[in-house]
């Protein structure tokens, strides 16, 4: 996943997050989280780089929808980051302060 743009991650955790969630839920879901307008220009071909990558599956909904969901090499990049950023979150967390 080391090659991929924060915004590819960010991808990733979208679909990941949806169930087989068409182009428009996750720029929606995008959106939302980064409260600025998400280009279809941006969107879709960042879609396809992660579906070349074997890190997204795109299918159809209907003839003008397509769907899209995680591999399961898709689920285990992002099971290997979430895990990777648990363990530098932990330190920031550090040992419970003592009051008295």
């Amino acid at each position: 996943m080391d090659d991929l743009t924060g915004f590819q991650r960010d991808l990733l955790y979208a679909i990941g997050g949806l169930e087989e969630p068409a182009g428009l839920q996750i720029k929606d879901a995008l959106e939302e989280y980064y409260e600025a307008e998400v280009h279809h220009g941006r969107l879709y071909p960042n879609l396809d780089t992660l579906v070349d990558k074997g890190l997204v599956k795109k299918g159809e909904l209907d003839r003008r929808t397509n769907k899209y969901e995680l591999t399961d090499r898709g689920r285990r990049e992002v099971q290997a980051r979430r895990d990777w950023e648990d363990q530098y979150l932990d330190e920031l967390e550090g040992p419970e302060s003592e009051t008295g």
